[in-house]
Order: structure tokens, then sequence, then C-alpha cells
């Protein structure tokens, strides 16, 4: 994922030339909390640039009505001053569907989520971006031009090129809709709106807001489960929850090549059917033509937290192998240690409590034993843990919950042999 929402944790692993498996199996985790400048907030995310920035945005509550989306810049390996991105009295705050920035050099753009009618779903996309690192943003726009008071969310942006920036997300103008008469007939949406399904859309947008590529990628998904993509030698990915008629709700991916989208196609067949939406979308992470995807699944009624892996950008996987220590609530991350090795982390549920875990694995399975890196809460306010790479280093992000508030933490991971 890379996305945001309730808390950042910051991790650092070093990665030598040596790229045996042996060498991850018996590494030994350091966990070291680094403050942040959140006062009272939720919804952290994490971005990395090509160039090395590293910045930290969440939501903040300045009062009983207003919400603020905050960023930091890391420092010398501490948070900068808060910088203000946006802020409103009608935006759609969720433990799930959070915010996100993505920068280019000086150009950032970041997206939230602002209400556009009075029912409790109706909200658009909102995008502002800065030319100035961050110091001064200009008035926000929508990246979607359907004009209908439906939902809009779950977004993953990155740069695409020195000129463009790529956006995909779940759009809901259908659910208010009847459907075309190739999706079939009508189904009720889970959000209690009728209407068609939910569709999976992307488009490309430059420095002045215009929109290029747009595109529907799938007609029919899960209604609330996070989307995420990355950039491969072919071109970009995207990964997401699907819905057959069938109500199966198993992980798939559609891949740009040759300019052109691909039709769907799963990565495994799970063979998940459940009823509504599980809020528990995959991950995606890519090196060149390597490309690991991490979900969680419950079918069969077994809660699992699995990696698949290619080695052709996407367009064929091997089978999946499950890493998780057999109570899993899934919110899953993922990133590549080197070309053989990637970092999976999850929520695992204990007794009375969560832990945000994280082990090393291959295409052959774990490597070595699961790591604790933080108790946690399974609530909803505990949000998805973020992690990012930047070089040989690797951020998490999660949330830290009690009786009262929520607050954004971040701390290093460093793996010792």
């Amino acid at each position: 994922m890379k996305h945001f929402k309730y808390l950042a944790v910051l991790a650092i692993l070093a990665c030598s030339c040596q790229n045996s498996s042996e060498k991850w199996a018996s590494a030994k985790p350091v966990f070291t909390e680094i403050p942040t400048p959140c006062k009272a907030g939720e919804a952290p995310n994490l971005f990395v640039s090509s160039d090395g920035q590293v910045c930290l945005t969440w939501v903040e509550f300045l009062n009983d009505t207003t919400d603020a989306l905050l960023f930091s810049k890391m420092e010398d390996g501490r948070w900068g001053p808060p910088r203000e991105i946006a802020s409103g009295s009608d935006w759609f705050v969720n433990w799930a569907d959070f915010p996100s920035l993505s920068a280019n050099g000086h150009w950032l753009a970041a997206h939230w989520l602002q209400k556009s009618a009075g029912g409790s779903y109706d909200y658009d996309v909102r995008i502002s971006q800065s030319y100035d690192k961050g110091q001064t943003w200009q008035p926000s726009f929508i990246p979607h031009r359907d004009s209908i008071a439906a939902e809009h969310g779950f977004v993953t942006m990155f740069p695409i090129s020195e000129e463009r920036m790529f956006a995909t997300w779940l759009d809901g103008r259908n659910t208010k809709e009847s459907p075309p008469s190739s999706v079939g007939s009508p189904q009720t949406g889970e959000h209690g709106h009728g209407g068609g399904a939910m569709t999976l859309r992307t488009a490309e947008f430059d420095r002045e807001g215009n929109l290029y590529e747009e595109a529907e990628l799938d007609n029919r998904i899960c209604d609330c489960c996070q989307t995420d993509a990355a950039m491969t030698s072919q071109g970009p990915v995207v990964v997401y929850r699907d819905r057959s008629e069938h109500e199966i709700r198993d992980i798939a991916i559609v891949r740009k090549v040759n300019g052109a989208w691909t039709k769907p196609h799963l990565i495994h067949a799970d063979n998940w059917e459940i009823s509504g939406c599980p809020v528990n979308g995959p991950a995606v992470a890519a090196n060149k033509d390597q490309l690991v995807v991490a979900w969680f699944t419950s079918a069969g009624g077994k809660g699992a937290v699995k990696l698949a892996f290619s080695g052709d950008a996407g367009a064929t996987f091997s089978q999946p192998v499950r890493v998780d220590d057999g109570n899993p609530s899934g919110r899953v991350d993922v990133e590549f240690l080197d070309t053989e090795n990637v970092l999976v982390t999850w929520l695992e549920n204990t007794e009375n409590a969560a832990e945000i875990r994280a082990a090393i694995a291959t295409e052959n399975g774990k490597e070595g034993g699961s790591m604790t890196l933080v108790l946690t809460s399974p609530a909803r306010g505990s949000g998805f843990p973020v992690l990012a790479k930047n070089g040989a280093h690797f951020l998490l992000a999660w949330t830290a919950v009690d009786s009262v508030s929520t607050a954004v933490k971040t701390a290093t991971l460093h793996l010792q042999d």
C-alpha cells in the first residue's frame, strides 16, 4: 500500500550486497520510535520520492467541525515542522479510506475526500498541487468528471513521468444510475444505494490539473477495499479486490502494456465468497519486471495473509505462500528487500489486542519467524500500517489508539545479523 490512515512508523533495514535468503532468516529487529509533529490526529501515510524525499501526511482535528491535512518532511532522521495542505468542515474522514501525497522533485500532489451532497457516502476525490515543495498549495480539482453525487475514494497516486502523475480510485458513479445493459441486472450497493456496481477508474494529470488517459479499468469491483499501484519496467499496474456476480471477492490486477490496459485477471483464485465488503485491500511492490502482491483472504472461514510473485511484470504469478501466524486481520503492506526477498507487514490478532508483525519472505515462503513490531488495537481506529522504501531503508506507518484519542506514531526498524 503507500497510502495513509492512522499513525506513522518509520522503518530502516540495512541491506548489504549479499542477496542470499540465509542472511535475512536469522535477522533480529531493533525498533526505535521517532516522535511525530502530530498533536491529535489519524490517517498517516508515507511517500518516498525518487530523489529521496520522505514525506509523512496525516489528518489532524482542528476542532469539532474542522479537519486538516498536514505533512512533514524528514530532515536528518527527524520529522520537520508540520505544514498544512488543506482544511475543511465538509470532509469525509474514514478509518480505511485515507489521504495520500505524491512527490516529483519540487512538484507535490495530495488528495483528500470532500463531501459532495447530503448522502453518507456522497463525496469526491480532491487533489491539490504544490510547485514549491509544499510551501504553497493550489486550489483543488476533481480527477473524475461524472459530476454525480456518489462515492469516490480509495486513491493511489504516484509520478508516472516528469510531466504527469498517475491516479487510480474506486468510482461509484454507476451506483447512482442504472448500469449499462452489458453489466447485467442492477445490484444493490453495499452502502445502501441502488443502481450498478462500484467501478475502478484511472487518469493522469499534469501540473495545471489537466486530465489525460482517463479509463474505466473494471466495471464491477468490491465497494470499499483499498487500491494499490506500482510502476514496472513495462508500465503501471493496479491491484484491487474484485467482485464477481456470485460475490466472490478475490484480488485482481490490471496492467498497462504498450499504451493499453489489459483485461482484469485474478492473482489467485482463493474463492472467498462474502456478501459484504471486508475493507481489506491488497498491496503491491515492483522491482523492474519483478512484482509482489500481498493480500488478506478468509476463504473457507479461515483468515490468511498471502504473497504471490511475478517475474514478468504481473502477466503471470507464482502459487501464493502464506506468511501470517494463524490469526491475522489483514491490513497488509509489502516492499522488496532485494531481488529475492520481500518485507511484508500485517495485523495479527492476539488474546486481548493485536500486533503489527513483519516477516521476510520469498516465493518459496517465509524466511525465519515473524517479527513483532508494536502492540496495537484490532479496532478500526488503529487503521492500516503503511510500508515504504527509500534505498536500503524501509518506512512503516501505523496508528495508536486509546479510550479517548488517536495518535500518529513513527519508528525505525533495523535488522541486525
